[in-house]
């Protein structure tokens, strides 16, 4: 998927919502533990319940890796629908993977050619070796995790080295990388205060933005700070939507909160 088929998608929803489908057995509703595939029925209904609202989707592949073999093949039966009857929306896979330049190869082989996603997020402690090989698969691209929502983001990304700090020097350095225009970044919405900067030296990139809701990001601010003049922002929200009702209500649940998101986001860009 192109970035231009990514905004004509937020212009025609008025929505710039990603919806993380971080999918715990011991969380979904109890009666969907009686299907085949448990985890499988509750993205099917979550992503139908919801995908008039949302421009992208993002499992967090830890969250399938736990249950082996199982959990691999429910994450690419999830991958394989939204491919097949919503191609229109944009796909992440948030592994955060990274390594030298064979290893991430094959980790992007896996993502990209074997899964169909559309995009990756990569992380850049292993410099530019690690990295170029997601950024070599036409139509696809990297999000590179910049400055991210935990409290331990603290530890390294924002400490001064020669009186720049670290995140700012990932965000400049991979501006040199080869095939750089596929590069979209992750910064939390608990770091809010950073985005003007953050723009300042990304001016065009998009920004996948976790963080509100749970985690207590604010939506308002990460707007007024993250915007460009095409968005620019997918804000994502996992546990927030996706389980808002244990009942067997959970989807229209979901879609309500998904659709709380979606208003405040129209009418940010109604402002445009």
């Amino acid at each position: 998927m192109t970035t231009s088929n990514l905004v004509q998608q937020i212009k025609t929803k008025r929505s710039f919502l990603c919806i993380g489908l971080d999918v715990d057995l011991a969380k979904i509703p109890e009666h969907l533990l009686a299907e085949e595939d448990p985890i499988f029925a509750f993205n099917k209904a979550i992503i139908d319940a919801t995908q008039h609202l949302a421009v992208a989707y993002k499992p967090n592949t830890a969250f399938y890796e736990a249950y082996g073999i199982k959990g691999w093949r429910s994450l690419e039966k999830t991958i394989e629908y939204l491919n097949t009857n919503y191609p229109e929306i944009f796909t992440i896979a948030d592994a955060k993977r990274g390594d030298i330049g064979n290893t991430s190869s094959r980790y992007a082989k896996a993502f990209f050619d074997d899964l169909g996603f559309d995009s990756v997020t990569v992380a850049p402690y292993m410099g530019k070796d690690s990295v170029e090989p997601f950024l070599a698969f036409e139509g696809k691209h990297t999000i590179l995790l910049a400055l991210t929502s935990n409290e331990g983001a603290f530890d390294f990304q924002t400490q001064s080295i020669d009186g720049k700090e670290v995140y700012k020097t990932v965000l400049e350095t991979s501006k040199g990388w080869k095939n750089a225009h596929n590069l979209m970044y992750v910064v939390g919405a608990t770091k809010a205060e950073y985005l003007a900067e953050i723009r300042n030296i990304v001016p065009d990139s998009f920004l996948l933005v976790p963080g509100v809701g749970a985690q207590g990001g604010d939506f308002a601010e990460v707007c007024k700070y993250g915007m460009n003049a095409n968005v620019g922002l997918l804000i994502n929200s996992s546990r927030g939507i996706i389980y808002a009702s244990n009942g067997e209500d959970f989807a229209t649940a979901a879609a309500t909160e998904a659709g709380k998101l979606q208003q405040q986001m129209e009418s940010v860009l109604n402002t445009l």
